[in-house]
């Protein structure tokens, strides 16, 4: 069976809502399923279907220590949405740039003589 095409990449996987929210729990250390469960307050079967899109794109890694298994966030493949949001992240610069000139050339308008 193939994966669907929703999930078959990284942009695709981290268009799920639940799945940046998983992320987000991983951010900081790894952790097992049921801390995320308790972390957001889904269920078991939700967060592991979730960690698997996430494994699958390599976004996440998994570990066992003991019965646990132990999820952490793989930060690296998240380059390519890096890289691709750095160009829009450029343009809302320039804009923005252009608009603190725009407004400082109003303000200088209004001062008196």
């Amino acid at each position: 069976m193939t994966r669907s095409s929703t999930t078959s990449d990284v942009f695709n996987a981290i268009a799920e809502a639940h799945r940046r929210e998983i992320l987000d729990a991983l951010f900081t250390s790894e952790k097992a399923v049921g801390a995320i469960v308790s972390d957001l307050s889904l269920s078991q079967p939700q967060v592991s279907k979730h960690l698997r899109v996430l494994a699958e794109v390599g976004l996440v890694s998994c570990r066992a220590e003991g019965r646990s298994r132990l999820y952490r966030l793989e930060p690296a493949r998240l380059g390519p949405m890096h890289e691709w949001l750095a160009k829009y992240e450029q343009a809302w610069n320039d804009r923005l740039d252009r608009l603190d000139d725009y407004l400082n050339e109003l303000q200088h308008q209004g001062e008196p003589q």
